[in-house]
């Protein structure tokens, strides 16, 4: 037996504009991250960090930390990047990071985490079609263990200038993929 259904676009998620932030709303963003070797080495030496306390296994283990530490600029971009989904799907520019700290170390092995609260929002004053927006990004371990903590700020979209939808959401070109006429047939 065959069940008969009526095929249609369904939008997807199309993340927050700058009206859907409120202050003090926090969002635990989705999916946890372990910190592998590979992922020291390459930022590592992508970034010519000559720190041997990131790639030299004896040098670290003569340290307070007996092991390698991993490189705190990897650790900003992941809680950044587990941010994007929450926070600027929609967002114009990254304006700034300030007051980043490092709060513990991270370990290869370790599982990242990550959640931001909004602290302040408002109109921008040189572009009617955004806003600004500046949150809070916290990242913990898998022991709860506050490791990182930076302010963000961007800019965002507002709703009424945004032009997603099921046929064509946000960074997709027009006519690419099932289209509303396909599902006629």
């Amino acid at each position: 037996m065959t069940e008969e259904t009526d095929r249609r676009l369904v939008a997807g998620w199309q993340g927050r504009y700058y009206e859907d932030f409120a202050v003090g709303d926090v969002y635990k963003h989705p999916y946890g991250r372990t910190v592998t070797e590979t992922d020291n080495v390459w930022l590592t030496n992508i970034t010519m960090n000559v720190n041997p306390m990131h790639f030299n296994e004896p040098y670290a283990a003569g340290t307070e930390f007996g092991e390698r530490l991993v490189d705190g600029l990897f650790v900003i971009s992941l809680a950044v990047g587990m941010s994007v989904i929450d926070l600027t799907m929609n967002a114009t520019a990254n304006l700034g990071y300030d007051e980043v700290r490092h709060h513990a170390p991270v370990f290869h092995g370790d599982t990242i985490f990550a959640e931001s609260e909004i602290l302040h929002r408002r109109e921008s004053e040189s572009r009617d079609h955004v806003g600004l927006v500046t949150a809070e990004v916290r990242a913990f371990n898998q022991d709860d263990e506050k490791v990182l903590s930076l302010e963000r700020t961007f800019m965002v979209l507002k709703h009424e200038h945004a032009q997603p939808s099921p046929a064509r959401p946000t960074g997709w070109p027009e006519g690419v993929g099932t289209q509303p006429e396909d599902l006629d047939e």
